[in-house]
């Protein structure tokens, strides 16, 4: 018999005991052992559970028990499930978490406290969807050339129903919160902050790289406007929040953006509340794993994955590698990122004002490859400009966005949205 312990009994950790019940005997006759929860961790003892396990508000009951065999931690935060963590690792536990902030910022300290000792996250990143096990073994082989994801439902919920319905991004906020899709301070989901944590979770196990959340580009969708969708759809686009990982030479550009891509392709045509993601692999090809990103059961589905893992004795090292990957690759500039680009700026309805900015653009050397222009509906003798630009670097389109700002034509703020062709 496998005894566990959850650090944190919310809808994630009450479902894990749930399913750990109702599924007992296909979970032991897979694991090889009976698993059960010994206890679990909540912050008010006073709230009632719809569970019948013994519940503390010590998490040391469980971290520090000689009978708990596996720590499940599922607390959320960064400093105190990091010190639990690894207080359980230094007491020689095996631990499963679903945290992805604890590990966006302390995988590396947490691989190096683990040694062999089994520590295991698949939870932690796109809920229900096995990209981690996918990323340490089934592509192992493989040098991975991309990792293009849509990582946060809540974005691409807002965003579906935009394109779907013609919402506007307050309106569409509202109703995810009414559903229980966004929080009540959403900043976390919808600035794509979320999205980043995951994608640097697999940007290390890809490709050893340690960076931390500010050492990348990450934007969210609060700026997308009904101008921007009517675009997509016109020139055959659909938008959606990605996380991006791409090998460029020796270095490996990391983004998170609103990304218009091709109506055609896969990722375009997950909507809802679904994550996907797609890697490129170099012998492999491109593989894509699609499934629900958040919710109790999909989440805990995973975590008991990760269980029944240990308990077979398939552990491996942390990140999927025991001698560093691939020698010299360092994160890439956000500057120097290469990408297409749209932009979008209101300006006065008069001649020579097409001019000014396409000359602009010239003498920044950003060449345009499609414009369209519109009538402003919120500005009176004014104009909508909307471009799309060929390749450039990041560094020019924002220089660009900055002059453009200043030109006593351009009203407000220029908008932009990158394009992944």
């Amino acid at each position: 018999m496998v005894k566990i312990g959850i650090l944190g009994v919310g809808t994630v950790g009450a479902s894990v005991v749930k399913i750990l019940e109702a599924n007992a005997d296909i979970i032991e006759a897979r694991a090889g052992k009976k698993i059960i929860v010994k206890s679990g961790v909540i912050k008010d003892l006073s709230k009632k559970r719809d569970i019948s396990i013994f519940l503390s508000d010590n998490p040391y009951d469980i971290v520090d028990d000689p009978e708990i065999d596996i720590v499940v931690e599922l607390m959320g935060g960064i400093q105190e499930p990091y010190g639990l963590v690894k207080r359980a690792l230094e007491n020689k536990k095996p631990v499963v978490t679903a945290n992805k902030a604890l590990l966006a910022y302390h995988r590396y300290e947490l691989q190096a406290l683990a040694g062999d000792i089994p520590f295991m996250y698949e939870a932690s990143t796109a809920g229900g969807i096995p990209i981690i096990g996918a990323l340490r073994s089934g592509l192992s082989a493989n040098h991975i050339n991309s990792i293009l994801g849509i990582m946060n439902g809540t974005c691409n919920y807002m965003l579906t129903k935009m394109i779907n319905e013609g919402a506007h991004y307050d309106e569409i906020l509202k109703e995810a919160q009414m559903l229980g899709y966004a929080e009540a301070d959403p900043t976390f989901d919808v600035g794509g902050f979320d999205a980043s944590h995951k994608l640097l979770i697999l940007a290390s196990i890809a490709y050893g790289l340690d960076a931390k959340p500010e050492d990348i580009l990450i934007e969210g969708i609060e700026n997308i406007t009904p101008t921007d969708v009517a675009f997509a759809k016109d020139f055959e686009y659909a938008i959606k929040l990605l996380g991006i990982a791409k090998k460029v030479g020796d270095k490996v550009e990391l983004r998170v953006h609103p990304t218009m891509i091709p109506q055609e392709s896969m990722l375009a045509k997950v909507d809802g509340v679904m994550n996907a993601v797609m890697v490129n692999g170099d012998c492999v090809g491109e593989t894509m794993y699609y499934g629900p990103g958040a919710g109790g059961d999909a989440t805990a589905s995973a975590v008991i994955a990760d269980i029944i893992d240990i308990v077979r004795g398939n552990s491996g090292p942390m990140l999927g590698y025991k001698k560093p990957l691939e020698s010299g690759l360092g994160l890439l500039p956000r500057e120097e990122i290469r990408s297409h680009y749209y932009l979008r700026m209101s300006v006065d309805d008069q001649k020579g004002v097409l001019a000014q900015v396409t000359n602009l653009l010239s003498e920044l050397d950003i060449s345009i490859e499609a414009m369209m222009q519109k009538p402003d509906d919120d500005k009176d003798a004014c104009v909508e400009l909307l471009f799309v630009t060929h390749e450039c670097e990041e560094r020019k389109i924002q220089e660009a966005m900055a002059a453009l700002g200043k030109l006593a034509v351009v009203h407000g703020k220029v908008g932009m949205i990158r394009i992944e062709q």
